[in-house]
Protein backbone atom coordinates (compact mmCIF):
# COMPACT_ATOMS: atom_id res chain seq x y z
CA UNK A 1 0.00 0.00 0.00
CA UNK A 2 1.34 3.48 -0.81
CA UNK A 3 1.90 6.09 1.88
CA UNK A 4 -1.27 7.54 3.44
CA UNK A 5 -1.58 11.01 4.98
CA UNK A 6 -3.33 10.66 8.34
CA UNK A 7 -3.25 14.38 9.14
CA UNK A 8 -1.36 17.22 7.55
CA UNK A 9 2.32 16.43 8.04
CA UNK A 10 1.69 12.93 9.41
CA UNK A 11 1.94 9.93 7.08
CA UNK A 12 1.60 6.18 7.43
CA UNK A 13 4.60 4.78 5.54
CA UNK A 14 4.53 1.13 6.65
CA UNK A 15 3.95 -2.15 4.85
CA UNK A 16 1.20 -4.73 4.49
CA UNK A 17 2.18 -8.38 4.65
CA UNK A 18 -0.73 -10.13 2.96
CA UNK A 19 0.94 -13.54 2.83
CA UNK A 20 2.50 -14.04 6.25
CA UNK A 21 0.79 -16.94 8.02
CA UNK A 22 3.01 -17.57 11.03
CA UNK A 23 4.60 -15.24 13.56
CA UNK A 24 7.60 -16.19 15.69
CA UNK A 25 7.24 -19.69 14.16
CA UNK A 26 4.41 -20.08 16.67
CA UNK A 27 1.40 -17.79 16.19
CA UNK A 28 -0.93 -18.42 13.22
CA UNK A 29 -1.79 -15.34 11.14
CA UNK A 30 -4.96 -16.23 9.21
CA UNK A 31 -5.38 -12.62 8.03
CA UNK A 32 -1.76 -11.62 7.45
CA UNK A 33 -0.46 -8.53 9.24
CA UNK A 34 0.87 -5.01 8.85
CA UNK A 35 4.07 -3.36 10.03
CA UNK A 36 3.06 0.21 10.73
CA UNK A 37 5.53 3.07 10.52
CA UNK A 38 4.61 6.75 10.75
CA UNK A 39 6.47 9.89 9.63
CA UNK A 40 5.76 13.04 11.65
CA UNK A 41 6.93 16.43 10.36
CA UNK A 42 7.28 19.36 12.73
CA UNK A 43 8.41 22.87 11.76
CA UNK A 44 11.99 22.08 12.73
CA UNK A 45 12.45 18.32 13.03
CA UNK A 46 11.16 15.11 11.49
CA UNK A 47 10.51 11.87 13.37
CA UNK A 48 9.89 8.37 12.08
CA UNK A 49 7.88 6.24 14.51
CA UNK A 50 9.07 2.62 14.25
CA UNK A 51 10.30 0.78 11.18
CA UNK A 52 9.10 -2.46 9.58
CA UNK A 53 10.04 -6.12 9.39
CA UNK A 54 13.30 -6.53 7.42
CA UNK A 55 11.41 -8.44 4.70
CA UNK A 56 9.57 -5.19 3.88
CA UNK A 57 12.41 -2.67 4.18
CA UNK A 58 12.17 -1.69 0.49
CA UNK A 59 8.47 -0.84 0.91
CA UNK A 60 9.27 1.51 3.79
CA UNK A 61 12.13 3.20 1.93
CA UNK A 62 9.98 3.58 -1.21
CA UNK A 63 7.16 5.14 0.80
CA UNK A 64 9.55 7.60 2.42
CA UNK A 65 10.86 8.51 -1.02
CA UNK A 66 7.31 8.88 -2.34
CA UNK A 67 6.43 11.57 0.22
CA UNK A 68 9.75 13.37 -0.18
CA UNK A 69 11.23 12.52 3.21
CA UNK A 70 14.69 13.95 2.58
CA UNK A 71 15.65 13.99 6.24
CA UNK A 72 14.82 12.13 9.43
CA UNK A 73 16.12 13.59 12.67
CA UNK A 74 14.69 11.04 15.11
CA UNK A 75 13.78 7.38 14.77
CA UNK A 76 11.37 6.61 17.62
CA UNK A 77 11.82 2.97 18.57
CA UNK A 78 9.06 1.69 20.82
CA UNK A 79 10.13 -1.91 20.99
CA UNK A 80 13.21 -3.92 20.06
CA UNK A 81 11.44 -6.90 18.49
CA UNK A 82 12.60 -7.22 14.92
CA UNK A 83 9.22 -6.81 13.23
CA UNK A 84 9.40 -3.19 14.45
CA UNK A 85 13.11 -2.54 14.78
CA UNK A 86 14.65 -4.82 12.17
CA UNK A 87 14.99 -2.09 9.54
CA UNK A 88 16.68 0.40 11.89
CA UNK A 89 20.15 -0.24 10.39
CA UNK A 90 18.87 0.50 6.86
CA UNK A 91 17.17 3.71 7.98
CA UNK A 92 20.30 4.87 9.79
CA UNK A 93 22.29 4.14 6.67
CA UNK A 94 19.86 6.05 4.43
CA UNK A 95 19.56 8.95 6.91
CA UNK A 96 23.01 9.39 8.47
CA UNK A 97 21.92 12.29 10.72
CA UNK A 98 19.08 10.30 12.33
CA UNK A 99 19.24 9.32 15.99
CA UNK A 100 17.35 6.41 17.54
CA UNK A 101 15.13 7.47 20.46
CA UNK A 102 14.16 4.75 22.93
CA UNK A 103 14.12 3.66 26.57
CA UNK A 104 17.38 2.71 28.30
CA UNK A 105 16.32 -0.95 28.31
CA UNK A 106 15.50 -0.78 24.61
CA UNK A 107 18.95 0.67 23.94
CA UNK A 108 20.50 -2.44 25.46
CA UNK A 109 18.28 -4.65 23.32
CA UNK A 110 18.89 -2.99 19.96
CA UNK A 111 22.63 -2.97 20.61
CA UNK A 112 22.47 -6.74 21.16
CA UNK A 113 19.96 -7.59 18.42
CA UNK A 114 20.96 -5.10 15.72
CA UNK A 115 24.46 -3.88 16.66
CA UNK A 116 23.39 -0.22 16.62
CA UNK A 117 26.24 2.01 17.76
CA UNK A 118 26.02 3.92 21.06
CA UNK A 119 26.50 7.23 19.30
CA UNK A 120 23.34 6.79 17.24
CA UNK A 121 21.05 6.27 20.27
CA UNK A 122 19.31 8.76 22.56
CA UNK A 123 17.51 7.39 25.63
CA UNK A 124 14.46 9.10 27.12
CA UNK A 125 12.90 8.93 30.56
CA UNK A 126 9.26 8.25 31.30
CA UNK A 127 7.13 11.36 30.49
CA UNK A 128 10.07 13.07 28.78
CA UNK A 129 9.17 15.16 25.74
CA UNK A 130 10.73 15.98 22.38
CA UNK A 131 9.86 19.16 20.46
CA UNK A 132 9.71 18.84 16.69
CA UNK A 133 8.62 22.45 16.28
CA UNK A 134 4.89 22.90 16.86
CA UNK A 135 4.54 19.20 17.57
CA UNK A 136 5.49 17.63 20.90
CA UNK A 137 6.17 13.95 21.43
CA UNK A 138 5.63 12.66 24.98
CA UNK A 139 7.17 9.29 25.76
CA UNK A 140 5.34 6.86 28.05
CA UNK A 141 7.27 3.90 29.42
CA UNK A 142 5.04 0.82 29.32
CA UNK A 143 7.03 -2.06 30.72
CA UNK A 144 5.71 -5.55 30.00
CA UNK A 145 3.32 -4.57 27.26
CA UNK A 146 4.60 -6.96 26.13
CA UNK A 147 8.41 -6.71 26.54
CA UNK A 148 10.23 -4.97 29.42
CA UNK A 149 11.56 -2.15 27.21
CA UNK A 150 8.28 -1.11 25.55
CA UNK A 151 7.45 2.57 25.14
CA UNK A 152 4.40 4.44 23.81
CA UNK A 153 4.37 7.91 22.25
CA UNK A 154 1.68 10.58 22.60
CA UNK A 155 1.60 13.41 20.05
CA UNK A 156 0.16 16.19 22.17
CA UNK A 157 -1.04 18.77 19.66
CA UNK A 158 -2.71 16.21 17.42
CA UNK A 159 -3.94 14.03 20.30
CA UNK A 160 -2.64 10.85 18.67
CA UNK A 161 -1.37 7.83 20.61
CA UNK A 162 1.25 5.58 19.04
CA UNK A 163 1.00 2.53 21.36
CA UNK A 164 3.44 0.07 19.78
CA UNK A 165 2.05 -3.50 19.99
CA UNK A 166 -0.48 -2.45 22.62
CA UNK A 167 -4.06 -2.27 21.23
CA UNK A 168 -2.95 -3.71 17.88
CA UNK A 169 -4.07 -6.60 15.69
CA UNK A 170 -2.65 -8.89 13.05
CA UNK A 171 -4.90 -7.87 10.17
CA UNK A 172 -3.97 -7.08 6.58
CA UNK A 173 -6.59 -4.98 4.79
CA UNK A 174 -6.70 -2.40 2.03
CA UNK A 175 -8.09 0.33 4.29
CA UNK A 176 -5.79 2.00 6.82
CA UNK A 177 -8.65 2.54 9.27
CA UNK A 178 -10.74 0.30 11.53
CA UNK A 179 -13.95 0.85 9.57
CA UNK A 180 -15.23 -2.74 9.89
CA UNK A 181 -15.25 -2.87 13.67
CA UNK A 182 -16.67 -6.40 13.86
CA UNK A 183 -13.74 -7.82 11.88
CA UNK A 184 -11.21 -5.67 13.72
CA UNK A 185 -12.66 -6.67 17.10
CA UNK A 186 -12.10 -10.34 16.38
CA UNK A 187 -8.54 -9.80 15.15
CA UNK A 188 -7.71 -7.54 18.09
CA UNK A 189 -9.12 -10.06 20.56
CA UNK A 190 -7.07 -12.83 19.02
CA UNK A 191 -3.99 -10.59 19.19
CA UNK A 192 -4.69 -9.77 22.84
CA UNK A 193 -5.18 -13.46 23.66
CA UNK A 194 -1.98 -14.65 21.99
CA UNK A 195 0.35 -11.83 22.99
CA UNK A 196 -1.02 -9.52 25.67
CA UNK A 197 -3.10 -11.71 28.01
CA UNK A 198 -0.16 -12.95 30.12
CA UNK A 199 0.49 -9.29 31.06
CA UNK A 200 -3.10 -8.49 32.00
CA UNK A 201 -2.28 -6.95 35.40
CA UNK A 202 0.29 -4.61 33.81
CA UNK A 203 -2.14 -3.66 31.04
CA UNK A 204 -4.81 -2.65 33.57
CA UNK A 205 -2.38 -0.13 35.10
CA UNK A 206 -1.45 1.29 31.71
CA UNK A 207 -5.13 1.65 30.76
CA UNK A 208 -5.69 3.63 33.94
CA UNK A 209 -2.77 5.92 33.11
CA UNK A 210 -3.89 6.47 29.52
CA UNK A 211 -7.39 7.41 30.68
CA UNK A 212 -5.90 10.76 31.75
CA UNK A 213 -4.91 11.63 28.16
CA UNK A 214 -7.13 13.22 25.51
CA UNK A 215 -6.72 10.63 22.76
CA UNK A 216 -8.58 11.17 19.51
CA UNK A 217 -6.75 8.66 17.32
CA UNK A 218 -4.73 5.49 17.98
CA UNK A 219 -2.02 4.43 15.53
CA UNK A 220 -0.75 0.97 16.59
CA UNK A 221 2.27 -0.87 15.23
CA UNK A 222 0.13 -3.68 13.80
CA UNK A 223 -3.33 -3.49 12.30
CA UNK A 224 -5.65 -0.62 11.39
CA UNK A 225 -5.73 2.89 12.84
CA UNK A 226 -8.54 3.62 15.32
CA UNK A 227 -10.45 6.83 14.65
CA UNK A 228 -12.78 5.91 17.52
CA UNK A 229 -10.42 5.11 20.42
CA UNK A 230 -13.22 4.14 22.81
CA UNK A 231 -13.87 1.06 20.65
CA UNK A 232 -10.56 -0.62 21.44
CA UNK A 233 -10.19 0.84 24.96
CA UNK A 234 -13.61 -0.56 25.97
CA UNK A 235 -12.71 -3.95 24.49
CA UNK A 236 -9.44 -4.09 26.44
CA UNK A 237 -11.14 -3.11 29.69
CA UNK A 238 -13.56 -5.98 29.20
CA UNK A 239 -10.86 -8.52 28.28
CA UNK A 240 -8.61 -7.44 31.16
CA UNK A 241 -11.33 -7.44 33.81
CA UNK A 242 -11.52 -10.16 36.46
CA UNK A 243 -15.07 -11.06 35.42
CA UNK A 244 -15.25 -14.15 33.21
CA UNK A 245 -18.33 -15.24 31.30
CA UNK A 246 -20.37 -18.40 31.90
CA UNK A 247 -18.49 -20.27 29.21
CA UNK A 248 -16.57 -23.53 29.10
CA UNK A 249 -13.58 -24.20 26.87
CA UNK A 250 -13.28 -27.95 26.28
CA UNK A 251 -9.87 -28.77 24.81
CA UNK A 252 -9.59 -32.48 24.06
CA UNK A 253 -7.78 -35.13 22.03
CA UNK A 254 -8.83 -38.72 21.47
CA UNK A 255 -6.86 -41.63 20.03
CA UNK A 256 -9.42 -44.43 19.82
CA UNK A 257 -12.69 -42.62 20.41
CA UNK A 258 -13.34 -43.03 24.14
CA UNK A 259 -12.31 -39.51 25.17
CA UNK A 260 -14.18 -38.06 22.21
CA UNK A 261 -17.36 -39.84 23.33
CA UNK A 262 -16.91 -38.33 26.78
CA UNK A 263 -16.29 -34.88 25.31
CA UNK A 264 -19.40 -35.04 23.12
CA UNK A 265 -21.52 -36.09 26.08
CA UNK A 266 -20.14 -33.25 28.19
CA UNK A 267 -20.89 -30.73 25.44
CA UNK A 268 -24.53 -31.87 25.31
CA UNK A 269 -24.81 -31.92 29.11
CA UNK A 270 -23.52 -28.37 29.43
CA UNK A 271 -25.82 -27.08 26.68
CA UNK A 272 -28.82 -28.66 28.45
CA UNK A 273 -27.81 -26.73 31.55
CA UNK A 274 -27.67 -23.44 29.67
CA UNK A 275 -23.90 -23.14 29.69
CA UNK A 276 -22.08 -22.00 26.57
CA UNK A 277 -19.35 -24.42 25.56
CA UNK A 278 -16.65 -24.27 22.91
CA UNK A 279 -15.08 -27.65 22.09
CA UNK A 280 -11.64 -27.82 20.48
CA UNK A 281 -10.31 -31.05 19.02
CA UNK A 282 -6.62 -30.44 19.69
CA UNK A 283 -5.48 -32.53 16.73
CA UNK A 284 -7.16 -30.00 14.40
CA UNK A 285 -7.26 -26.76 16.41
CA UNK A 286 -5.87 -23.38 15.43
CA UNK A 287 -4.06 -22.41 18.62
CA UNK A 288 -5.05 -18.78 18.11
CA UNK A 289 -8.75 -19.68 18.14
CA UNK A 290 -8.24 -21.62 21.36
CA UNK A 291 -6.36 -18.72 22.95
CA UNK A 292 -9.10 -16.28 21.95
CA UNK A 293 -11.80 -18.38 23.61
CA UNK A 294 -9.74 -18.56 26.80
CA UNK A 295 -10.04 -14.78 27.22
CA UNK A 296 -13.57 -14.90 28.65
CA UNK A 297 -14.09 -18.52 29.74
CA UNK A 298 -14.88 -19.18 33.39
CA UNK A 299 -14.07 -22.87 33.06
CA UNK A 300 -11.50 -24.99 31.23
CA UNK A 301 -11.89 -28.73 30.78
CA UNK A 302 -9.03 -30.75 29.29
CA UNK A 303 -9.85 -34.13 27.78
CA UNK A 304 -7.14 -36.69 27.14
CA UNK A 305 -6.42 -40.36 26.69
CA UNK A 306 -3.53 -41.85 28.63
CA UNK A 307 -0.25 -42.26 26.74
CA UNK A 308 2.62 -44.10 28.44
CA UNK A 309 1.16 -43.38 31.84
CA UNK A 310 0.46 -39.68 31.28
CA UNK A 311 -1.57 -37.21 29.27
CA UNK A 312 -1.45 -37.06 25.49
CA UNK A 313 1.19 -34.53 24.32
CA UNK A 314 -1.50 -32.32 22.76
CA UNK A 315 -3.35 -32.17 26.09
CA UNK A 316 -0.04 -31.33 27.78
CA UNK A 317 0.39 -28.48 25.31
CA UNK A 318 -3.14 -27.19 26.04
CA UNK A 319 -2.38 -27.12 29.76
CA UNK A 320 0.95 -25.41 29.08
CA UNK A 321 -0.76 -22.81 26.88
CA UNK A 322 -3.43 -21.99 29.46
CA UNK A 323 -0.80 -21.72 32.19
CA UNK A 324 1.36 -19.42 30.04
CA UNK A 325 -1.49 -17.15 28.91
CA UNK A 326 -2.97 -16.79 32.42
CA UNK A 327 -6.62 -16.16 31.54
CA UNK A 328 -9.15 -15.07 34.18
CA UNK A 329 -10.56 -18.60 34.36
CA UNK A 330 -11.96 -19.66 37.75
CA UNK A 331 -12.43 -23.43 37.37
CA UNK A 332 -10.58 -26.31 35.74
CA UNK A 333 -11.38 -29.99 35.33
CA UNK A 334 -10.08 -33.04 33.44
CA UNK A 335 -11.82 -35.85 31.64
CA UNK A 336 -10.28 -38.85 29.94
CA UNK A 337 -9.80 -42.54 29.50
CA UNK A 338 -7.04 -45.02 30.33
CA UNK A 339 -6.28 -48.67 29.74
CA UNK A 340 -4.28 -49.82 32.75
CA UNK A 341 -3.32 -46.78 34.81
CA UNK A 342 -1.16 -43.69 34.98
CA UNK A 343 -0.83 -40.24 36.51
CA UNK A 344 -2.66 -38.06 34.00
CA UNK A 345 -4.53 -36.01 36.60
CA UNK A 346 -1.46 -35.33 38.71
CA UNK A 347 0.54 -34.39 35.62
CA UNK A 348 -1.96 -31.89 34.22
CA UNK A 349 -2.91 -30.43 37.62
CA UNK A 350 0.78 -29.82 38.27
CA UNK A 351 1.11 -27.78 35.07
CA UNK A 352 -1.36 -24.99 35.87
CA UNK A 353 0.34 -23.30 38.80
CA UNK A 354 -0.06 -19.83 37.25
CA UNK A 355 -3.84 -20.13 37.21
CA UNK A 356 -5.84 -19.04 40.23
CA UNK A 357 -8.43 -21.76 39.83
CA UNK A 358 -10.43 -24.33 41.72
CA UNK A 359 -10.09 -27.86 40.33
CA UNK A 360 -13.48 -29.55 39.95
CA UNK A 361 -13.42 -33.32 40.50
CA UNK A 362 -12.03 -34.91 37.31
CA UNK A 363 -13.64 -37.83 35.52
CA UNK A 364 -11.10 -40.45 34.45
CA UNK A 365 -12.54 -43.77 33.28
CA UNK A 366 -11.21 -47.14 32.19
CA UNK A 367 -11.78 -47.98 28.54
CA UNK A 368 -14.90 -47.04 26.60
CA UNK A 369 -17.48 -45.08 28.63
CA UNK A 370 -20.42 -46.94 30.13
CA UNK A 371 -23.79 -45.60 31.25
CA UNK A 372 -22.36 -45.15 34.75
CA UNK A 373 -19.47 -43.18 33.27
CA UNK A 374 -21.87 -40.90 31.41
CA UNK A 375 -23.62 -40.25 34.73
CA UNK A 376 -20.26 -39.08 36.08
CA UNK A 377 -20.00 -36.69 33.12
CA UNK A 378 -23.49 -35.40 33.92
CA UNK A 379 -22.42 -34.88 37.52
CA UNK A 380 -19.41 -32.90 36.28
CA UNK A 381 -21.72 -30.69 34.21
CA UNK A 382 -23.88 -30.18 37.31
CA UNK A 383 -20.79 -29.23 39.32
CA UNK A 384 -19.66 -26.75 36.68
CA UNK A 385 -23.10 -25.13 36.61
CA UNK A 386 -23.23 -24.97 40.41
CA UNK A 387 -19.73 -23.53 40.80
CA UNK A 388 -20.46 -20.82 38.22
CA UNK A 389 -23.74 -19.94 39.93
CA UNK A 390 -22.13 -19.77 43.36
CA UNK A 391 -19.42 -17.47 41.96
CA UNK A 392 -22.07 -15.17 40.48
CA UNK A 393 -20.88 -15.82 36.93
CA UNK A 394 -23.79 -15.13 34.61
Amino acid sequence: MPAVEIKQGIHWVGAIDWDRRLFDELIPLPDGTTYNSYLIRGKDKVALVDTVDPTKEKVLLDNLCEIGAKKIDYLITHHAEQDHSGTIPKILEAYPMAKVVCTPKCKDQIKILLHVADGRIITVADSETLDLGGRTLEFIHAQWVHWPETMLTYLREDKILFPCDFLGSHLAQSSLYATNEAAVYRSAKRYYAEIMMPFRSHIVKHLERLAKYDIQMICPSHGPVYQRPSFIFDAYRDWCSDKPKREVVLAYVSMHGSTQMMAQHLVDALIRRGIAVKPFNLSRTDVGELAMELVDASTIVIGTPTVLGGAHPLAVYAAYLANALRPKTKFVSIIGSYGWGGKTIEQLAGMIGNLKVEVIEPVLIKGMPTEDDYKKIDALADAIAKKNAEAGIG
